[in-house]
Order: structure tokens, then sequence, then C-alpha cells
């Protein structure tokens, strides 16, 4: 079981923060898994539009879309977050 969780306008777009799921075997990397999130629903679509403008961490580690996510058992999307 894989917990996603979803922040800030991602976690608006597609409207809820959290979910926990068993992910198909085909996905390997953190790309795969936006791809297929993004053929679910409309607000997933919305959410993964501009990868420029997400962040991924896999297991709480600052992670790129082409990183494996075979063995996570935490991925996290958010927004860039810039200091002020």
């Amino acid at each position: 079981m894989t917990t996603l969780l979803y922040f800030a306008s991602i976690r608006e777009k597609v409207g809820h923060g959290q979910e926990e799921m068993e992910l198909p075997d085909h996905l390997a990397t953190a790309r795969d898994l936006v791809g297929w999130l993004r053929s679910r629903d409309e607000g997933y679509e919305q959410a993964f539009a501009d990868l420029g403008r997400v962040k991924v961490a896999i297991d709480q580690t600052f992670a790129g879309f082409d990183d494996s996510i075979r063995s996570a058992t935490e991925i996290a999307f958010f927004p860039p977050v810039t200091g002020g």
C-alpha cells in the first residue's frame, strides 16, 4: 500500500489531500505515476498539467520524476516553495 499526499494547489485540484492505494505494477517512476494519475480524472489532469510547477518527494526525500517508486510507501506532490 502506498500513501499519496497532495499539498496546496495540487490538493485543491484533485479534491483531497491524501489517498492510499495499491499502485499498478507497471508504474516504475514518479513520471509513470503522474501519467497514470492524469488519466484518472480531470482534476488530476489539471494538477499535473505542468510538471515544471510540481515537486515530488518519495518517502520524505526530494526526488526527480524519473526516480523509482517501486518500494515507496509515501509519495508527496507539492508546488515549488518560495521564501520571502
